[in-house]
C-alpha cells in the first residue's frame, strides 16, 4: 500500500496521542501509600537539621494561618486560578502528617504526590524540593513529627473549573515539572554549588522571583512577576536595575539577608516576611555561598518599558502631598536619612517597571524586619486611609519621576487593583 503524505501526517498524530495518553496516564496513577507503623522517635540532631531546613524553606510561614497554631494549616494563598489552602503538617494522626511514613513525605517533595496518591497543586513548591537530598528531606520530616500535633481539618481549596481537576494538574506538571535531584555543577566552587542547592532547593527562591505564563509556569527563573495574588511585586533577580545583586559586594548581599537592611537598601512586604521568619536565621556561611550563587547569575535585563511623563497636574499634587507628609523622613531631595529612612532618589524599588511595591508602601507602609543587628528598625505609616486613589497615584508618580527618577506615571486605576 502506497503511503501517501496525508497517511503518514496521520500515523504520526495518532503515535503523538498515543504518547500523550500514555503520559496522562502515568501522571494520573499514583498508588497510595500505606500508613506509617509505629515510628521510632526522630534523631535530635536530625530534628534540628530539619528545623533549620525549615527556617530556610520558610515553610511555617504558608501553612500557618492568621492567628493559628504553628504549621496547622488553613492559610489561603490566592492565585490567580483560585484559592491553595496550606495543609496541616503537624503530626495529628487524623488530620496531619501523623500517618506518613518517610516514604510518603519523600514522594510528597520529590514527585509532587500525596500519600493517597493525589497530585499536589504547585502552590506547594515541589518544583524546587524535588531537588533537596533524601537525607535533608528526612530531616525536615523528623522536625515536623517532632511539633506538637493539632487537630484541625484542612479546608478543601476554592478553584476554578478546570483548574480544580487532577487532569489540569497532569497538563500542568508535563509542560514545567521534572522530579530529579540537585547536581553540582564540577566547573563551579563548593560554596557556589552549595548556595545554587539552597537558592533552588529549600529556599526555592525562584517560586517568587520567576516570569510567569498563563498557565503559572516559571517561564524565566528569577525574572520578574507579580505575586499571584497581584498586591506585590516580585522584582528580577537577574536584572541589577531591579533586584540583581551581580555588582554587590557578597558581604553586602549577606547583610540585607541577615538585618533586613543595608545604606541604600531595605526590604519590605513579603521579602520582610522571608527576612524575619527564615534568612537571618541562616548561618553566616550558607548565606555567603547563597550570596555567591546570586551574584553569578547571569544579567538578563528586563525589556524596557516606555516612558510616559506625568501630567503637570498631577505632578504639582505629587509635591504637594510629599511636602506634606514625606518630606521630613526622606528629604527634600528624596536623599533620606543614613540609617534610618531608604533614599528615594536612585532607589531601584521606586524606578523599576511595576509600580506596585512603591504604591503598597504609600498604602501599607513601609516595615523593615525586626533582626538581631536591627531590633527596632524605623517603619512608614500606612496612608491607605489618608489618602485617595488619585492622591497615591500622583505622590508616587511625582517619586517615580523626580530627583532624576525615570519611571513611568501612575494612574488611579492602578491604585484601585492594588488597594
Amino acid at each position: 500500500m502506497k503511503v501517501t503524505p496525508l497517511r503518514a501526517a496521520l500515523a504520526v498524530l495518532l503515535l503523538a496521542c498515543g504518547v500523550l495518553v500514555a503520559a496522562v496516564w502515568s501522571e494520573l496513577r499514583g498508588p497510595a501509600l500505606p500508613a506509617a507503623e509505629a515510628l521510632a522517635p526522630p534523631d535530635a540532631e536530625q530534628v534540628a537539621r530539619g528545623a533549620y531546613l525549615a527556617r530556610a524553606g520558610n515553610c511555617m510561614a504558608c501553612h500557618t494561618a492568621r492567628g493559628g497554631a504553628p504549621y496547622a494549616g488553613g492559610h489561603g494563598i490566592e492565585t490567580p486560578f483560585g484559592t491553595v489552602v496550606a495543609g496541616n503538617l503537624t503530626p495529628d494522626p487524623e488530620t496531619g502528617l501523623g500517618r506518613w511514613s518517610p516514604e510518603a513525605f519523600r514522594r510528597a517533595l520529590h514527585e509532587g504526590r500525596s500519600r493517597d496518591g493525589r497530585l499536589l497543586y504547585p502552590a506547594f513548591p515541589y518544583a524546587h524540593t524535588t531537588l533537596m537530598t533524601e537525607a535533608d528531606v528526612d530531616a525536615l520530616h523528623a522536625h515536623l513529627r517532632s511539633l506538637p500535633p493539632v487537630h484541625q481539618a484542612n479546608r478543601p481549596h476554592t478553584l476554578r473549573f478546570p483548574y480544580d481537576t487532577q487532569a489540569a494538574l497532569v497538563v500542568w506538571r508535563l509542560l514545567n515539572f521534572t522530579p530529579g535531584r540537585f547536581q553540582p555543577d564540577p566547573a563551579q566552587s563548593a560554596e557556589w554549588n552549595r548556595g545554587a542547592y539552597l537558592v533552588n532547593g529549600p529556599a526555592h527562591c525562584a517560586a517568587c522571583h520567576s516570569a510567569r505564563d498563563a498557565l503559572g509556569g516559571a517561564s524565566a527563573a528569577f525574572g520578574a512577576s507579580d505575586l499571584p495574588d497581584g498586591h506585590w511585586f516580585a522584582p528580577s533577580l537577574s536584572d541589577p536595575r531591579q533586584a540583581g545583586v551581580q555588582q554587590w559586594a557578597t558581604e553586602r548581599i549577606v547583610a540585607l539577608l541577615q538585618q533586613g537592611r543595608v545604606d541604600g537598601a531595605s526590604v519590605m512586604g513579603p521579602m520582610a516576611d522571608v527576612v524575619f521568619h527564615s534568612t537571618q536565621h541562616l548561618q553566616t556561611d550558607d548565606l555567603r555561598a547563597m550570596a555567591t550563587y546570586l551574584k553569578a547569575l547571569p544579567v538578563l535585563e528586563e525589556p524596557e518599558v516606555a516612558f510616559s511623563a506625568a501630567d503637570s497636574t498631577p505632578m504639582r499634587l505629587g509635591e504637594q502631598l510629599y511636602d506634606r507628609h514625606c518630606v521630613d523622613c526622606h528629604g527634600a531631595a528624596g536623599q533620606g536619612a543614613a540609617g534610618a529612612y531608604p533614599p528615594l532618589a536612585g532607589n531601584r524599588a521606586v524606578t523599576q517597571s511595576s509600580p506596585v511595591n512603591t504604591l503598597q508602601a504609600i498604602l501599607r507602609g513601609g516595615f523593615a524586619p525586626v533582626t538581631a543587628g536591627h531590633p527596632q528598625p524605623y517603619g512608614m505609616p500606612p496612608f491607605r486611609t489618608l489618602l485617595s486613589d488619585v492622591e497615591v497615584a500622583a505622590v508616587a508618580s511625582f517619586v517615580r519621576q523626580s530627583w532624576g527618577n525615570a519611571a513611568g506615571a501612575v494612574s488611579s486605576l492602578e491604585v484601585q487593583r492594588v488597594r
